[in-house]
């Protein structure tokens, strides 16, 4: 009779991986090595500045394991797993064509992705690389974290709090940091083909990587070649009435590299340099007044240099600089389908870029009998550029440049400890942050953040933190240049009267906007058992309440004419007067076919950018992870769920209207849950995800959930001599079942417009692909 062996394995450092429960701040996958000695404490902690410190806002980690155990290809596709994470804005499924009705701001332009927290817009989620801003991607100024190759990656760490006291403009959502590995030793050779087995969406990658380090520095390159087949509305039965070639997944050709290294002169310097570059050609293809093909070029470049010196008393300063630069250029042609001629539409440059210069200083202040009482502050200078220009004739549509100066500074003050024996408090530590910003144009912004954690026993941490963001507006938005489209008043829900049945749209930047504000509060506490330290929880509760938010009134213009809410943006008796003016714009559009007469004009829509009088959000946040051995075996658990309610309000005579749980917006409920196995060279993963149905407001139908399984097996050659060594083979399935995802009715555009919310539901369903990778 055979007997099986039950024991629990406390957590090693990948265990030690937090979810969204941030149980733990110590970074996931790292080694130790014999030269740690002669190397400056360069462990990150994301949220705060204090080295070593714990920020009192949770932090969801993905290390390069869990990368890899998960079956995760590419960046996007790790923050598209996580459920506090909007899958809208910039992203290759959203979308393109402006038929869906899903606003400017959530369409596929660049083909990358963006971390978009709580759905509050990818421009409001600051993104990092070791700590280091990148640049603004295409017009809606997203940044593009696919551009880093994964292959580099140590761990990325995700703060959904308002972070703005740390970090600056952007981090009202949160930030992400990527950070990228120190460790490596030898050479990778890796190739990948997958496919949808509905059709499209063929995959090949092939990736080298390379590394090395010493006894005072390291150094690690990556170089990446992936090609994707679209996925065209033909390949897939609920598409199918959309006019050919019409796709609903771009095509696309990728290179990118990316060098880190660090080298430490003597005991007390270590420079540092990371350099990034990426290339993303694309192909969509839509019908709208002929076949339209965007064959658009994404170039991004990132070049990051720092130092860092070792002053007595274990106090450091950090020299840094940045220099980002996206451009975007973005090709269209309209093609005849009668007689195969092309006209140009677009032919622009979208491209940005920036730099920034910081000073920092930390180290300890005095020695509390707590433990020692700690100051993070720093000065810089940031500036911004964004210019929109026509390739041909080098007409500039928009143009606009931002400059900050800023200072911060950072404290945590330890009050009590575990070894001072104060009854019910195992630890208490009090944390405050305070950063000011000068910009060029709309003067000083302060933003405070304090922070308290506190443990009553080794059980429990309880963490608090209250905090003021903000967002300045992008360029875009402030220098976009106007312009107007002309169309039919039917396609904007209008009935035409007494011959006017056409309408104008007009949109165009705001000089006059001013940034964004937000407070933030957010709670939470985490059990970790001392008995049990395999199992962590965490509950976590914030609200957000953003003021003079800058937004775009308008996001559904199908129905815009028929909705009441939207009547202080719409006049309906133009003056002769705006409508030459608006006939005049140098990018005025004629979508009727027919020529402009104002006499037809039934409503002008103005649809620029305004601040908006409110956005209200709150919600909770649920992880557990739990890992127990089974003999010889190991298995993880692990799950986290996020419950989202956000609101707006545009003015203060209007009522609020519900963003969450509904159509374009992220869903009440996300979820993704599953386990990890792990036998001897064999490693095995199965994770359900799970998002809630949500709701047309047109005709206030709600679509159905979308319940979807990924699985991965992975085999790992455990000897380190011979032909096999080093090899490594992974297959893994996204959408296992091939869910279809959920389909609602488009109410205009129907011809056009792809019957599912791309910014929730994919398209793609069951994906299978087969890795193999070789070190050497």
């Amino acid at each position: 009779m055979g007997v099986a062996a039950l024991s629990l394995s406390a957590p090693n450092a990948l265990a030690q991986e937090t979810d969204a429960a941030g149980g733990s701040d110590a970074p996931a996958d790292t080694r130790e090595t014999d030269t740690a000695a002669t190397q400056l404490d360069t462990v990150q902690v994301t949220g705060t500045r204090i080295r070593g410190g714990t920020t009192p806002s949770p932090v969801i980690a993905f290390g390069a394991e869990r990368i890899q155990e998960e079956g995760f290809r590419d960046l996007g596709e790790v923050i598209r797993s996580v459920p506090q994470n909007f899958g809208g804005g910039q992203n290759p499924g959203a979308g393109s064509g402006g038929f869906s009705g899903a606003g400017f701001a959530n369409q596929n332009v660049t083909g990358g992705s963006a971390l978009n927290l709580r759905g509050l817009g990818p421009d409001a989620t600051l993104t990092l690389l070791n700590g280091r801003r990148m640049a603004y991607s295409g017009f809606a100024q997203a940044v593009d974290i696919t551009a880093i190759p994964v292959e580099a990656v140590e761990r990325i760490d995700i703060v959904a709090d308002g972070a703005s006291a740390i970090y600056g403009s952007d981090a009202v959502g949160g930030v992400g940091n990527v950070i990228l590995r120190r460790d490596y030793d030898g050479a990778t050779l890796g190739a990948r083909y997958g496919a949808a087995s509905g059709g499209g969406l063929e995959t090949r990658e092939y990736t080298a990587t390379a590394g090395t380090y010493w006894a005072s520095g390291g150094v690690i390159a990556t170089f990446k070649d992936a090609s994707v087949d679209p996925i065209y509305a033909a390949d897939r039965a609920y598409t199918r009435h959309l006019g050919p070639p019409t796709t609903l997944y771009p095509g696309s050709d990728l290179r990118s590299g990316l060098l880190s290294a660090y080298q430490g002169l003597g005991e007390g310097v270590e420079l540092r340099l990371d350099v990034l570059r990426s290339r993303r050609h694309q192909q969509t293809l839509y019908e709208y007044m002929g076949i339209n093909r965007l064959t658009p070029v994404t170039t991004t470049s990132l070049v990051s240099p720092g130092v860092e010196f070792r002053l007595p008393r274990d106090w450091t300063l950090a020299l840094s600089g940045a220099w980002a630069k996206d451009e975007h250029h973005e090709r269209q042609v309209r093609e005849a389908p009668a007689t195969g001629a092309t006209t140009p539409v677009v032919n622009d440059c979208f491209c940005n870029e920036s730099r920034s210069y910081e000073a920092s200083v930390e180290g300890p202040l005095l020695t509390l009998p707590a433990g020692e009482m700690r100051l993070a502050a720093g000065v810089g200078y940031r500036s911004n550029a964004f210019r929109q220009f026509a390739l041909g004739t080098g007409l500039v549509a928009t143009q606009g440049e931002e400059r900050a100066r800023f200072g911060y500074a950072e404290i945590s003050v330890p009050v009590v400890a575990a070894g001072q024996g104060v009854p019910g408090v195992q630890r208490l530590e009090a944390t405050a942050a305070v950063r000011s910003e000068d910009y060029s144009s709309f003067g000083g912004v302060t933003t405070p953040k304090l922070g308290l954690i506190y443990s009553p026993n080794a059980d429990f941490t309880a963490k608090a933190s209250w905090g003021r963001s903000f967002k300045a507006p992008t360029l875009l938005q402030v220098n976009q240049g106007q312009f107007a489209q002309l169309g039919f008043a039917r396609d904007y829900g209008g009935t035409p009267e007494a011959g006017r049945d056409m309408a104008v749209r007009v949109g165009g930047g705001n000089p006059d906007l001013q940034p964004e504000r937000a407070r933030t509060l957010s709670a939470s506490l985490a059990y970790h058992p001392e008995a049990l330290p395999a199992l962590q929880l965490e509950l976590t509760a914030f609200r957000i309440d953003y003021t003079d938010r800058v937004v775009q009134p308008i996001t559904d213009y199908s129905q815009v004419l028929a909705n009441p809410a939207f009547a202080q943006v719409i006049d309906r008796q133009p003056t002769l007067e705006e409508l030459t003016r608006i006939a005049s714009l140098a990018r005025f559009f004629n979508f009727t076919g027919q020529s402009f007469d104002p006499d037809r004009i039934a409503a002008v829509i103005y649809g620029n950018y305004v601040n908006v009088a409110r956005q209200e959000i709150t919600g909770a946040d649920l992880s557990s992870s739990y890992r127990l051995a089974l003999g010889d075996d190991r298995l993880t658990l692990r799950g986290s769920a996020a419950w989202l309610d956000s609101r707006q309000q545009n003015t203060g005579a209007q009522d609020f209207f519900d963003l969450s749980g509904t159509l374009f917006n992220p869903p009440k409920l996300s979820g993704r849950a599953g386990v990890v196995w792990e036998r001897g060279a064999f490693t095995t993963s199965a994770f359900a995800n799970y998002r809630g149905g949500v709701t047309n407001t047109v005709d206030g139908r709600k679509t159905a959930s979308f319940t979807t399984v990924d699985a991965a097996l992975r085999y790992r050659h455990a000897g380190s001599e011979g032909a096999w060594s080093g090899l490594e083979i992974s297959l893994s399935a996204q959408n296992l079942l091939d869910r279809a995802p959920p389909l609602y009715t488009p109410t205009s555009f129907a011809e056009y417009a792809p019957p599912y919310d791309g910014t929730n539901y994919s398209a793609i369903g069951r994906f299978i692909s087969l890795a193999i990778s070789k070190t050497f």
